[in-house]
């Protein structure tokens, strides 16, 4: 999906962009207002990647930490290398299932949060830092014909910035 961003210091301007925008035909099912009082970044698709990252490691931990235990168990029951003689046969082997679970802990942090930060998401991070600080964003979807058209009038506006960006 192609888009359009504009940024407006205010709610007052960016009404008026919008009001702009719907005068020459522009279908409202296109326009879209993101800031305070109107949609907010996740109800419009901007996803932080950090939440995402989060999310990532929570997913991966529910699978990493169980078979990370598993895998450390196994691991030194099969071996039977006595790395804490003070615990014992049986508690030896649960302790390398701890650290098993906390090797898969690990992975799930390394693999889960950075493969986010990775991602075109990243590029949303300048618009979600201006809408924290009140700032708004005008949203225009559509072909290059739309774009052309709504980058004319919102030059008029004069936004803080006009980018185009392709999803």
């Amino acid at each position: 999906m192609n888009y359009l961003i504009a940024v407006l210091s205010d709610r007052i301007q960016a009404e008026e962009a919008y009001t702009a925008l719907e005068k020459v035909g522009i279908p409202l099912s296109q326009l879209s207002i993101v800031g305070k009082g109107y949609k907010n970044a996740a109800e419009f698709g901007f996803l932080d990647p950090s939440e995402e990252g989060r999310k990532n490691v929570i997913r991966m931990a529910y699978w990493l930490i169980p078979f990370g235990f598993f895998g450390g168990f196994t691991f030194d029951a099969i071996t039977t290398i006595d790395t804490f003689g003070w615990a014992g046969e049986p508690f030896n082997h649960i302790i390398g299932g701890i650290l098993g679970a906390i090797g898969g802990a690990m992975g799930s942090v390394f693999v889960g949060g950075s493969g986010s930060l990775m991602e075109s998401k990243g590029e949303m991070i300048p618009f979600l830092n201006r809408l924290k600080v009140g700032k708004y964003l005008l949203i225009v979807q559509g072909n290059d014909n739309i774009k052309n058209q709504a980058k004319e009038i919102l030059n008029k506006f004069e936004p803080e910035s006009l980018q185009g960006y392709q999803q």
